[in-house]
């Protein structure tokens, strides 16, 4: 697949798979894309960031993992062409989305492949859904975010700002939405094509789905994580700290952890070398799910 734009240079992202619509039953319809590897392979789950998609996040990893392993993604709820709801975003809601994803395409376990909010969506599928689960690639993410100071008031303004986007003409939405999610990007052809993923988001759940991922606190039980994981360091991370990465990896029991040298937003801006970092990680994650073989959560 290789997206062109109207008015500019082709963006080629050579082994980015198409995706298609799904319904998980009593869910919605959400956007997956998968990437068949070898025959019996592991599965990885991919479950991307705040304000990106399936494509944005993983473009240049598909390739690459497919050689060893079959891989599945999806659009999180409002990112993307993610399920549309007039409920308040839940990472709660993310985590089932993707336990019905698995079960809607009958596979029995995954290794949940999350990155910065995609963390706590894998988290969150391993705690309500452990069956499914046989381990994590948690990367540029956390346990917990930010200090929960001024929640009160921080809950106030999101749900303020909510309530007017639903109340606003949709010309005026697509308006913020061009100063706040799209203006980001810079005009060469990959921001280009970046820009039009970012215009698919919905303005009121990048509000909401950021309040919580702000607000997500899993310290009192993230030790109680009993599967093979890997954490991938992002050294230059100023949105989510590498000490607060690194204290994530110091919590689970026998995680390993693979420095990246890159800041957050490495997997589009730095991909070959993200993607070259994560299959390590992935390839170390499923080694160690074969070493101890099936097992009862």
């Amino acid at each position: 697949m290789s997206p062109s734009l109207p008015g500019s240079a082709p963006f080629l992202t050579p082994g980015l798979p198409d995706g298609r619509a799904l319904e998980l039953p009593g869910r919605g319809t959400t956007w997956i894309r998968e990437a068949p590897g070898p025959q019996g392979a592991p599965t990885l789950l991919l479950l991307h960031g705040w304000t990106a998609n399936s494509a944005l996040n993983w473009f240049a990893a598909y390739e690459g993992l497919q050689r060893e392993f079959n891989v599945v993604a999806l659009d999180h709820r409002g990112h993307g062409r993610g399920i549309r709801s007039r409920r308040r975003f839940r990472l709660e809601d993310c985590a089932d989305d993707a336990a019905a994803l698995l079960e809607a395409l009958n596979i029995e376990r995954a290794i949940a492949v999350g990155y910065s909010m995609g963390g706590p969506v894998a988290q969150l599928l391993w705690r309500r859904h452990p069956k499914m689960v046989e381990g994590l690639v948690l990367c540029a993410t956390a346990a917990r975010f930010s200090e929960r100071r001024n929640g009160r008031a921080l809950n106030g303004v999101v749900s303020g700002l909510s309530f007017a986007t639903r109340l606003a003409p949709p010309s005026v939405n697509r308006r913020v939405s061009e100063r706040v999610l799209v203006s980001k990007y810079d005009t060469t052809p990959l921001g280009n094509w970046a820009r039009e993923q970012a215009r698919l988001n919905d303005l009121r759940t990048m509000l909401e789905s950021g309040h919580e991922v702000a607000s997500y606190d899993a310290t009192d039980w993230i030790s109680s994580i009993n599967l093979p994981t890997a954490v991938v360091l992002t050294t230059r991370d100023e949105t989510v700290s590498p000490h607060r990465q690194r204290q994530l990896a110091d919590t689970i029991s026998n995680a390993t952890v693979f420095e990246v040298d890159g800041r957050h937003d490495i997997c589009a801006t730095r991909p070959e070398r993200f993607a070259d970092v994560l299959m390590v990680a992935c390839q170390d994650v499923a080694s160690r799910v074969r070493s101890i073989g099936p097992s009862t959560p």
